[in-house]
């Protein structure tokens, strides 16, 4: 099989339409939208290089994804849930109660979350601990919890410009915000004392995690539902706005957007691969094996996904800014043999 259309492939990132699948001879796949530009990129050089018909890849985000994915088997269900994180055992458990009971997880590779703002606007080198004084809805002070009244970047940090707080985030459905809330929020919380001080005080350690990671509701935070191009469109809008991206997204939009250094780490695809950057998480989508055999192009589609000359560190889904996954030659063997969780 040739390879040849790969080069062009990179640059196909539309998402393929739903409605081209008039009959149930395509892969249907949905969920995470930082993992959708790599699924289309795999979509549409499949659909060039096989004898199958592109695959119909949809967003949504990795919760809803998996959702639908846990809908049951049969071919008005998806056949793919990709997805930001792992998935969770409740998850599992309602797969399981649709009779989805054979899942098998692929670890595609690894992206960064970063924390980017206008081009043209104030610089910024965070740490965990600015970003949980910023966002966090209370804080722990002297021994009780008090409504976070932070209104500029410089009440957080005096390193930081007078610039007004204004974030935008994932909202819950993504993935990419468990990470965000558990690597960022809840570090900053725990790297600053405050969740130390709350258990100090007699707070449980459940509640106390719970009162880290909520995001204040007052509009200085705000929950992005839709993809990283929506993030962008409010940077766009509102100068004064931050915004958390996948590292891939930063890396194909470097003319409208400056990235921030996170504990004195510039975010780039060697940074994450060495474990530098603090900010990172691993990619997976994740097969309903009780369809591979029934939906034609399924395990060549799954086999293509992680084959080096795709998913390998010279491969167009490298292109555009995933980070290669030292062990893919295992991760093919699994999905070769059809290994479920």
């Amino acid at each position: 099989m040739s390879f040849a259309k790969l080069a062009a492939s990179a640059a196909a990132l539309a998402v393929v339409s739903a409605s081209a699948a008039s009959a149930r001879d395509q892969v249907q796949v949905a969920g995470s939208s930082t993992v959708l530009p790599y699924a289309s990129i795999v979509a549409e050089a499949f659909g060039e290089n096989f004898d199958f018909p592109t695959p119909v890849v949809e967003s949504g985000g990795s919760s809803a994804g998996l959702k639908r994915f846990c809908e049951g088997v049969g071919e008005n269900t998806i056949d793919i849930a990709n997805a930001s994180r792992a998935i969770r055992e409740k998850e599992i458990a309602a797969c399981a109660e649709a009779g989805v009971t054979d899942i098998i997880e692929v670890r595609i590779g690894y992206d960064g979350i970063v924390f980017a703002s206008d081009i043209n606007g104030n610089s910024f080198e965070f740490t965990p601990v600015d970003w949980y004084k910023a966002l966090a809805a209370e804080h722990f002070i002297d021994g009780e919890l008090v409504a976070n009244e932070f209104t500029t970047w410089d009440q957080v940090n005096p390193a930081f410009a007078a610039q007004n707080i204004q974030a935008f985030v994932p909202g819950t459905k993504h993935g990419t915000r468990e990470v965000f809330e558990e690597k960022v929020i809840l570090q900053g919380c725990e790297d600053g004392g405050f969740f130390q001080a709350m258990l100090d005080a007699g707070v449980d350690e459940d509640t106390a995690e719970e009162k880290c990671m909520a995001l204040r509701t007052d509009g200085r935070s705000v929950d992005i539902d839709g993809d990283y191009t929506e993030t962008l469109a409010r940077i766009d809008a509102d100068k004064d706005g931050i915004g958390v991206f996948g590292l891939a997204f930063y890396e194909n939009n470097t003319d409208k957007l400056q990235v921030a250094t996170m504990n004195g780490v510039v975010p780039t695809t060697e940074a994450i691969s060495t474990g530098e950057y603090p900010v990172s998480r691993p990619l997976y989508f994740y097969i309903k094996k009780a369809h591979i055999g029934v939906i034609p192009g399924l395990q060549e589609f799954a086999e293509f996904f992680v084959a080096d000359e795709i998913a390998g560190p010279d491969g167009p889904l490298a292109a555009y800014g995933l980070v290669s996954d030292p062990e893919l030659s295992s991760t093919q063997d699994m999905v070769a043999s059809g290994q479920a969780m």
